[in-house]
C-alpha cells in the first residue's frame, strides 16, 4: 500500500471516523526514544492501519508546549499518515537545557531519525515522503528546518512565531525586551534551563539569520501551508503571517497555500478545520497513486 489507507465502502472522513476493525495490522501508539544532543528527547509514533510504508508527519510543539496538538496527530493516523509528536530537550521532563537552537536541533534530529533506514522498516515508514507541522514557536522550527534540509516533502506552518520579526521589534525599541522577557519569564514551570532574559538575548543574537522571510528562497521548491489566526494575541496575523505569505508570494514559492481562520492563537474553536485543512493539504502533496 503506498498512501493513505482508504477502504472501499469506509466513510473516509478521519477526523470522525476510526479505521476499520479488521484492518491488518491494526493501528498502534509506540514510545519514541531520539538521541539528541547528548539527551534523549522522548515522543510518541502514532501508527496508522494497514501495512504502509506509510508516509511520517513530524508534529512540532509551541513555547512551552501546554498545546502539543495530539488531536492533529490522531486525525493524522487515521488519514493514513505516520505522526510524531515529541518534547524537545529541557521540557517537560526531558533532560538538557532549554533554548530555541536546542528546539531548532532537536526538531531537524527527530525529523532525520525517523528516516534512518532501520528505524523506518521497523514500523513501515516511507522515508522518502516526509513532511513537518509546527505550530507556534513549532512553526518558526518547522519552516526552519525545512529550508535547512532540502529532502523535507513539504511544510505546515500554523500561527507561526517569526523570530526575525522580533529581532527586528526589540532592536527598534530596547525597552520591549524587559516586557517580552516578563511574558516569556511566566511560561517557563515546564522548562528547565533557561530564563525570559536568557530567551531574549538569543532572540537579539540571531537577529535576521532566524527571519523566516527570508527563507523563501530555500522553500521555493517545496509545498508549504501557512495558516494564520485572526484573533490571535501572540502571533497577531498582520505581524507574523500577511508579510510572511507576501514574501513568499514575492520570491515566489509556486506551491504555496495561505489562509487565516478567525481564532485565537492555539486555535481553540477551529481543531476540526485545522486537521481537515491539514489532512487536504497533506494528501494533495504527499499522497501517491496506487
Amino acid at each position: 500500500m503506498s498512501g493513505p489507507t482508504r477502504v472501499p465502502g469506509i466513510p473516509t472522513d478521519p477526523v470522525a471516523t476510526d479505521p476499520p476493525p479488521d484492518a491488518r495490522p491494526p493501528a498502534a501508539t509506540t514510545t519514541l526514544y531520539v538521541d539528541s544532543g547528548g539527551e534523549t528527547l522522548l515522543g510518541v509514533l502514532y501508527l496508522p492501519a494497514g501495512p504502509g510504508p506509510h508516509p511520517v508527519v513530524v508534529l512540532l510543539h509551541g513555547f512551552p508546549g501546554n498545546e502539543p496538538n495530539f488531536d492533529i496527530a490522531q486525525a493524522l493516523r487515521r488519514a493514513g499518515y505516520a505522526a510524531v509528536v515529541f518534547h524537545y530537550r529541557g521540557s517537560w521532563g526531558v533532560g538538557g537545557s532549554w533554548s530555541w537552537r536546542n528546539a531548532l536541533d532537536d526538531s531537524a534530529r527527530v525529523a532525520a531519525a525517523v528516516r534512518e533506514p532501520a528505524f523506518a522498516a521497523e514500523h513501515g515508514l516511507d522515508p522518502g515522503r516526509i513532511a513537518l507541522w509546527g505550530h507556534s514557536m513549532g512553526g518558526f522550527a518547522a519552516l526552519m528546518t525545512a529550508a535547512d534540509d532540502p529532502t523535507i516533502d513539504a511544510a505546515v506552518s500554523v500561527a507561526a512565531f517569526d523570530f526575525g520579526t522580533a529581532a527586528r521589534a526589540l532592536a527598534d525599541d530596547p525597552a520591549a525586551s524587559d516586557l517580552l522577557a516578563r511574558d516569556w519569564e511566566g511560561n517557563l514551570d515546564p522548562l528547565t534551563g533557561t530564563s525570559g532574559a536568557a530567551l531574549v538575548a538569543e532572540t537579539v543574537a540571531a537577529g535576521q539569520a532566524w527571519s523566516l522571510a527570508g527563507l523563501a528562497p530555500r522553500l521555493a521548491d517545496r509545498p508549504l501551508l501557512l495558516i494564520g489566526t485572526g484573533r490571535d494575541t501572540v502571533t497577531p496575523a498582520d505581524v507574523h503571517h500577511h508579510p510572511l505569505v507576501a514574501a513568499y508570494l514575492a520570491e515566489p514559492v509556486p506551491r504555496l497555500e495561505h489562509l487565516v481562520l478567525e481564532t485565537d492563537h492555539p486555535l481553540s474553536d477551529h481543531r476540526v478545520t485545522l486537521a481537515r485543512t491539514t489532512i487536504a493539504f497533506l494528501d494533495r502533496h504527499l499522497k501517491r497513486s496506487p
